[in-house]
This record gives C-alpha cells, structure tokens and sequence, in this order.
C-alpha cells in the first residue's frame, strides 16, 4: 500500500494527547480511582504517554496497565489457521474492581478489538465505569461502541487504511492514510 497522506505528525500527535488528557481529568473531576490500560501494542504507549501527560497537569501519579486481548478476538479461528496465537499476556498492576477504567487504543475501526478488550477486563475484575480513548477513529463501525476521547477523526473508505507509527515501536511518531 502506498502513503496516500500524513494525517498526524509528532506535535500534531502531542497536542493530541495532551488534549485528551485534560479531558479525561476533566470528565472524571480529576484522577482519583482511574486506571489507564493500553490495548497491545501501540495502546500501551499511548497509555504511557497519557499518564506522563497527566502526571505533568495534575501531579499525580495515575496507574498504567496492558492488555492482550488475542485469545478474546472473534476472528482467532481465522488467525490459528496460519498458526498459533502469540499470547504477550496482561499486565495490570492494581484490581480494577470498582475503578474507573480508560481503555486506550491507536485506532476505533469496527469496534472488534474494543469488544474483545472489554470481555478481557471484564474477566479481571467489575471496574465501575469503562472510559475508551482512541487516537484516531476512523469510523465503519460493525458494533455498537462509541470512543469517549478521540484524538482526530479520520473519515476513510473500506479501501483505505490507517498507518499508526510510535516512536517506542516504529522509531517514528507517525499516523498516515494508505490506500
């Protein structure tokens, strides 16, 4: 697939996250009783730079957690035909039991891995509240979720694809349109 456009650069994607973390506080009268947890792989990056983000505005420290949601994927039969499923495992460092949990991704597409995500926390403990936070929301929704906090809306074709680079992954901060 060819770069069809840079839809976000690195200060675009700073200002970005900056921005969604002052409203996260903001929503939630500050962060008292929040957990953040990344979706693997780029969610989890984006859920460490939020909490730098708000760690800068609010002074506090806010819990980060990660979760693999692989085995919880609906299309997982599709994926086990060319192999088995590489499990990285969860990672979340505090019961989330009656916490307010902001689950954070790169992109909403369909609205799939936000299911699987959701069974998987579910499964961990009965938070109080499940927030979703996206960089990017490209819409072509097939379930019924909706983001909380978006970055940037990107409207897309089915054809098009959206390209999210991190730093801590890709060496670059990054997001493109592909067609």
């Amino acid at each position: 697939m060819l770069e069809k456009a840079v839809v976000l650069d690195e200060q675009a994607i700073r200002r970005a996250l900056t921005r969604i973390a002052h409203e996260i506080i903001e929503r939630n009268k500050g962060i008292e009783h929040c957990v953040l947890v990344g979706i693997r792989t780029r969610g989890i990056f984006i859920a460490r730079r939020l909490a730098e983000r708000i760690h800068q505005i609010e002074g506090k420290e806010i819990a980060v957690g990660d979760i693999d949601i692989t085995l919880y994927r609906d299309d997982l039969s599709k994926k086990t035909e060319t192999g088995d499923p590489l499990v990285k495992g969860s990672n979340i460092p505090l019961e989330i039991s009656g916490k307010k949990v902001i689950l954070i991704d790169d992109v909403l597409y369909t609205g799939r891995t936000v299911r699987a995500a959701l069974d998987a926390l579910i499964d961990i403990g009965r938070p109080s509240q499940i927030q979703l936070a996206v960089l990017i929301d490209r819409g072509h929704r097939e379930l019924p979720v909706r983001a909380d906090f978006v970055g940037k809306n990107v409207p897309t074709s089915q054809s098009e694809k959206i390209s999210v680079k991190l730093s801590e992954v890709d060496q670059i901060d990054q997001v493109s349109i592909l067609e």
